[in-house]
């Protein structure tokens, strides 16, 4: 999750809510791509989860990392839960449970990207190795149940722990066993940000199973592929979803303020302290300053962009957008996330592609797609056909705006050699999570253990 923001200037008007997402419009030149990816820190010893405490915990990771790199620790309460790069804009955070999260920086092209990925697996490596530290790249915790993983210091979660129970069945298991693949792209108008919007809302089920990577809980197989995706059914259905108003005409800028309004918050911090304001809608806030019994509080532009952080739709818009349907997974797949969407998103031919691959999908087909993928993968229905062809052809296009981009390696290859990982899963027309399972009823003989070996990074 991004770093909780600091911003004391009093909320005077809807607009200023308005402009706070307006602002993110960038003309193409500007557009930049950030890649965010999340894994399971474990003991090599036995394959245990690692607590935040101690000699060789999270906290021991985060302290190396700060000494390699030299980036500004972040802390809550004395404990330090992340970092970030004061020149270059990438972060390091902890979800929930330990997952180890980088929040990469603004970059121009998937290259960059990947380069930054590679970069930060081999210092982690660096930093957790000699504290028998490894991280795993999946979907969920395969093994661990959630009495037995840990739960960061960070005052925020305590809250979402304690709300999560009251408005979902799943949200506990959300925030301590999931972990995902995620890029954040740009837009240049509010047109722009709609037509992105929805092509990525209707196109989040197909990169939901495109990278399925979920099949097992408590070292059994759970009998879904992406079981990630089927927790997100049921986390807290008021903050997360498809969306469908955004398909309505005349959505926009202000409609998605309107939705975020009604939205029950979080927190608001004030003084380093993290204050439950759960029981209140960010609209009924701004209505009755001093909601909750907190008679001195008023509603600041840092209250409201915490708030934007906490809503969990398949895409979120902040100053950019957010694709969110991907499950973790090794290397490869952290480059072809963001390629995938770029692909789609950022070039006026491909975009216009998958407008019309999408445009007479019905709101009931895309939550029909969001509610079966965990479950079908690639092999889910759709009209006449599966997601499979969809999903080929949705790769085809995205190869396409890849290649009109023609941004060069210096080996001489475009950005479109990024997607091999999802054209080898259309090939053999099963998902990662399917290749897991074979290997478990086969190879590994009934057993998760290996997973701790061949898929750490």
């Amino acid at each position: 999750m991004a770093r909780d923001t600091a911003n004391d200037t009093l909320i005077e008007s809807r607009d200023q809510l308005v402009a706070s997402i307006e602002v993110g419009c960038k003309p193409k030149d500007r557009w930049r791509i950030g890649t965010e990816h999340e894994k399971l820190p474990f003991y090599r010893d036995g394959d245990r989860p690692v607590p935040y405490e101690g000699p060789n915990g999270i906290e021991a990771v985060l302290k190396g990392m700060e000494s390699l790199l030299g980036w500004e620790p972040i802390y809550d309460a004395g404990n330090i839960i992340g970092l970030v790069d004061p020149t270059g804009g990438g972060a390091i955070s902890l979800e929930p449970g330990g997952q180890f999260e980088l929040s990469g920086a603004p970059l121009p092209n998937i290259h960059r990207t990947c380069r930054e990925t590679h970069a930060h697996l081999a210092q982690v490596r660096e930093v957790a190795e000699p504290l028998g530290i490894g991280f795993l790249g999946i979907g969920m915790s395969p093994k661990w149940s959630r009495a037995v993983t840990p739960m960061m210091p960070k005052q925020r979660y305590r809250i979402m722990a304690n709300y999560m129970p009251k408005v979902g069945s799943k949200g506990l298991d959300m925030m301590f066993r999931t972990t995902t693949i995620q890029v954040n792209l740009d837009f240049s108008s509010e047109s722009d940000m709609v037509r992105k919007m929805r092509v990525g809302l209707a196109l989040q089920p197909i990169a939901t199973a495109l990278f399925a990577n979920s099949p097992f809980t408590e070292g059994k197989p759970n009998s879904f592929l992406s079981y990630r995706a089927e927790i997100w059914r049921d986390v807290d259905n008021n903050r997360s979803g498809m969306l469908p108003f955004a398909f309505e005409e005349g959505f926009g800028f202000e409609r998605y303020v309107d939705w975020a309004l009604e939205v029950p918050m979080y927190f608001v911090i004030r003084d380093g302290r993290y204050i439950d304001m759960t029981d209140t809608t960010f609209g009924a806030f701004l209505k009755r300053p001093g909601a909750n019994g907190h008679s001195n509080l008023e509603p600041t532009m840092g209250d409201w962009l915490n708030h934007l952080s906490t809503l969990f739709p398949d895409v979120r818009l902040k100053t950019f957008l957010e694709m969110r349907g991907a499950d973790g997974g090794p290397t490869r797949r952290i480059c072809a996330l963001p390629a995938f969407w770029t692909g789609l998103l950022y070039d006026e031919e491909a975009l216009g592609a998958a407008e019309e691959l999408t445009a007479d999908w019905s709101d009931a087909e895309r939550e029909g797609l969001r509610n079966h993928v965990p479950k079908t993968g690639l092999a889910t229905p759709f009209r006449q056909e599966t997601v499979l062809q969809i999903a080929r052809r949705a790769v085809e296009i995205a190869r396409l705006g890849l290649n009109n981009r023609g941004e060069m390696s210096t080996g001489g290859f475009t950005e479109a050699e990024y997607l091999a990982p999802l054209e080898e899963t259309l090939a053999l027309k099963r998902t990662p999570a399917e290749e897991l399972l074979a290997q478990y009823r086969t190879r590994w003989g009934g057993s998760v253990e290996p997973l701790f070996t061949e898929y750490a990074y």
